[in-house]
């Protein structure tokens, strides 16, 4: 859905009330396609200030204020996850959660290993020589880690960003980040899933943005984005596969359902390669993929892709003046699929479950009336609130969105729910209070424990238990935990409960420079006046919502409000700076604060 707009010749108006994704010239309004007018008509919108606000109507399902409500401290959560999951020396059962591999696997050096899930008896030095343990595992750690910055190049005398080279796949020529060094050794990595292998270069992506110039990572990258561009040329627009062979490059089909929505982690890898390395070759794939992506006709969510579509489109709209439909995929995401012959019920659930509002979590809407993962709601915060900067009238449903998931995501966490809610609080200790359960389920419909008879919601690990002689404690994943510091980098509480500071900037990788820029949603049906400190100097805060600065010389502390039921995107500039608006872009000094 494209953002309404008045074509009338008001010349002095069209850069104030115009939104980002569309170019416009002030006086040839003739450039404006004529089929918005009737957009203006039909949109679904809810009036916030000058930009109109966008629905998404899975979103409106959801409370403004979840009950019972408890926010925690995401990035010191963060902070503990990386020193309990990274100590070499941890004593006690079921520890270190981490290990040295000496296999050398496609890079001659030393690599490391992380516990999938605690207790996981496939992996450690005991087995498969070491070799197995997992990318998606690894590379969580080391992005959750730089979001919250930690150094990753240089802790206690390990270089972990050029160490997770390794599962850089050269020995069997795919030339791409795979979710083992061996994808021979038994394990997920052997069973090829595409969303493993889309998902796994996406997150390289970011990680070596977050640590840039390390040795041999610039000739991984750019291998990753030729073999992404030159996937997207074989598949031409039909990604009706299960995988890719990269190797072979033909689509694969198994027993999978088709996942056509790596589409859009394709086009997000191929744009954030265009940013990095300036080849238009990937610029126009990144296109490419979003036009595959939408052709589809129906939601093809699978696991964690479709989201990151809608950031491409709204930066490609933003910054390359193109047209594509974000609701359409951000509806894809959040109503998620209904295709008998796709992964039916996968997308945002919204409801209740017991005394517990457990909206905002991803997962399986019907999988034994619901099912959340712990991970998949974490990644999903990637790309959406970075995505409101390049568009901002998904403001208000993207901070309402997130005021829900971080509520939630809270009771995956063994101390955060009640013993009587979980599976296996008698070892919760073990947890060092920083390994959440894998799931939160409506109810336990799938082992059937007495005791959890009735109660919901109940958190629970997912498939197999992994652990020897106690194998319920593999319930407690690693793997879902280490993305924390996704939230931990873009929540922030300010001084009215409920109202969250959420950093636009923490996850929007090869962005331009850019100032701070925060999101911030009102839950309450009247004002409120957020307090806000600079992060240096004397400031004036821009909102790009009303296209306003709406307060100015701030230094040390000062505030702003918000009314009701709304939102803001502001913008940190210094004091005073001349905002000039020109192009399709707001600027200061000659920084983009804003597109419309």
């Amino acid at each position: 859905m494209l953002i309404p707009i008045i074509v009338i010749p008001v010349a002095n108006n069209i850069f104030k009330h115009s939104n980002k994704g569309q170019k416009r010239n002030k006086m040839k309004i003739r450039l404006v396609p004529w089929f918005l007018l009737s957009l203006l008509l039909t949109s679904c919108s809810i009036n916030n200030g000058d930009i109109k606000q966008i629905t998404i109507s899975k979103i409106e399902t959801m409370p403004n204020m979840p009950q019972p409500y408890k926010m925690l401290d995401w990035h010191k959560m963060s902070v503990n996850f990386d020193r309990v999951v990274f100590n070499f020396n941890a004593k006690g059962k079921y520890s270190p959660f981490i290990w040295l591999d000496n296999a050398r696997r496609n890079i001659d050096q030393e690599t490391f290993g992380i516990y999938t899930a605690i207790g996981d008896i496939r992996q450690g030095t005991d087995h498969h020589n070491g070799e197995y343990h997992e990318a998606l595992t690894s590379l969580g750690a080391l992005m959750s880690a730089g979001l919250v910055g930690i150094n990753k190049k240089d802790q206690n005398g390990y270089n972990y960003v050029k160490m997770v080279q390794n599962y850089f796949n050269t020995d069997n020529d795919w030339n791409i980040i795979l979710n083992t060094t061996n994808p021979e050794v038994v394990g997920r990595g052997f069973e090829h899933d595409w969303w493993y292998e889309v998902f796994l270069n996406v997150s390289y992506y970011a990680v070596s943005d977050l640590f840039p110039d390390v040795d041999g990572s610039d000739r991984i990258l750019k291998s990753i984005a030729k073999k992404f561009y030159q996937a997207d040329s074989v598949l031409n627009g039909d990604y009706d596969y299960s995988w890719f062979n990269y190797a072979t490059m033909k689509g694969m089909r198994n027993d999978i359902p088709y996942e056509q929505d790596a589409a859009a982690g394709h086009a997000y890898v191929l744009y954030e390669a265009y940013k990095k390395f300036g080849d238009t070759r990937y610029l126009n794939g990144a296109k490419s993929a979003i036009k595959a992506l939408l052709n589809q006709k129906e939601s093809r969510f699978y696991e964690v892709l479709m989201p990151f579509g809608a950031y491409v489109a709204a930066r490609l709209n933003a910054e390359q003046g193109t047209n594509y439909d974000i609701t359409k995929i951000i509806n894809w995401t959040f109503d998620g699929v209904t295709a008998s012959d796709g992964r039916t019920g996968w997308g945002v659930i919204a409801g209740r479950w017991g005394n517990y509002d457990i909206s905002g979590l991803v997962g399986s809407a019907t999988a034994g009336g619901g099912y959340g993962f712990l991970m998949n709601t974490f990644v999903l915060a990637w790309p959406m609130v970075s995505m409101v900067r390049y568009d901002p009238r998904y403001a208000r449903a993207i901070g309402k969105w997130m005021l829900n998931a971080a509520n939630a995501a809270r009771l995956f966490y063994p101390y955060e729910i009640p013993d009587s809610n979980q599976w296996l609080p008698e070892k919760k200790a073990i947890t060092r209070h920083v390994i959440a359960y894998e799931g939160l389920r409506k109810t336990d419909a799938y082992y059937h424990k007495e005791r959890l008879k009735g109660v919901s919601p109940v958190a629970l690990g997912d498939g197999p238990r992994w652990a020897k002689g106690e194998p319920d404690v593999s319930m407690f994943s690693i793997y879902g935990s280490a993305y924390v510091g996704i939230f931990g980098s873009i929540i922030k509480k300010t001084n009215v409960k409920e109202i969250l500071q959420l950093n636009c900037l923490a996850t929007d990788f090869y962005k331009d420079v850019a100032y701070p820029t925060y999101l911030y949603f009102n839950p309450y049906d009247k004002m409120k006046t957020i307090e806000y400190t600079p992060k240096s100097g004397t400031v004036d805060l821009y909102d790009m919502i009303s296209g306003k600065v709406i307060a100015r010389e701030i230094k040390g502390k000062g505030q702003f409000s918000i009314a009701g039921n709304s939102a803001r995107v502001t913008v940190e500039i210094p004091s005073g700076t001349k905002i000039i608006r020109s192009h399709g872009k707001v600027t200061a000094n000659g920084i983009v604060i804003s597109y419309y």
